[in-house]
């Protein structure tokens, strides 16, 4: 996952929303939005090549997602997968808290990440960069490659969208993929300087990404309603563009 936003208990009818936008090399094998045959009660998509995932709920109303910290001087080639981060905490029942400070303790292992974790506890984040852990209170946040709520073009332009949303009622699925489908990169002066180049920071900086060899592989949001009703609604992108469109409805 490279963008998420999210609005926490800001809509009287929605306790949370979430739009996220998840960008990778094309050639990397993902399966779509499904119930995943080996954890049942998981609702997610999947990278093939590591088996974990970027972003996923449960039948209980648990939710994940990771983006990575974006550092090229401090990759580590063997690194365990970012993405098992977020498939062992929807696979347990362990409280979101205690889940984080059982990653802390391993953290260093990892190449740079972000880390949120919900479930009936509340809403929190960890990044390995910070090495802080935050109850997260009511609020509109952004997350790309960097921290939570960093001062990049995407994020600001992101939140400034969602919580424009958050004033309808209800809230439109349609105009959060409108958000989510912005293809308008940053100009030069306002774009960060990750140690990638600036072509490269001229291509991320745009919130859907799209290049011959990587792009916004999938858009997401998950309406989390007052009534315990989450529709997770997934569209998907190749190459070429869309590719299709996963709904699926949970009931609490």
């Amino acid at each position: 996952m490279c963008l998420i936003v999210f609005a926490y208990n800001i809509h009287p009818a929605y306790p949370l929303v979430i739009g996220a936008n998840r960008d990778e090399f094309f050639e990397r094998p993902t399966s779509p939005l499904s119930w995943w045959k080996d954890h049942p009660h998981v609702l997610a998509g999947r990278d093939l090549q590591a088996g974990g995932t970027w972003m996923g709920i449960t039948n209980t109303g648990r939710f994940a997602a990771i983006t990575n910290f974006r550092d090229p001087s401090r990759v580590k080639p063997k690194a365990p997968s970012r993405g098992a981060l977020v498939g062992n905490f929807l696979y347990s029942d362990t409280p979101a808290q205690t889940y984080l400070e059982q990653v802390r303790q391993s953290a260093e292992a990892y190449n740079g990440f972000n880390l949120i974790v919900k479930d009936g506890s509340g809403l929190f984040y960890y990044g390995n960069y910070q090495d802080r852990i935050q109850r997260l209170c009511a609020g509109v946040y952004g997350l790309s490659n960097h921290l939570l709520d960093t001062d990049w073009p995407k994020v600001k332009k992101a939140r400034k969208g969602l919580t424009f949303l958050m004033e309808q009622d209800p809230v439109n699925e349609e105009a959060v993929f409108t958000l989510l489908a912005d293809r308008q990169p940053a100009p030069d002066h306002l774009l960060p300087d990750t140690g990638i180049g600036l072509a490269w920071e001229r291509l991320l900086s745009s919130v859907f990404i799209h290049s011959k060899t990587y792009g916004t592989r999938s858009s997401s949001v998950i309406l989390i309603e007052k009534n315990k009703q989450i529709r997770f609604t997934e569209r998907t992108f190749d190459i070429f563009g869309y590719c299709g469109r996963i709904s699926e409805t949970v009931i609490l």
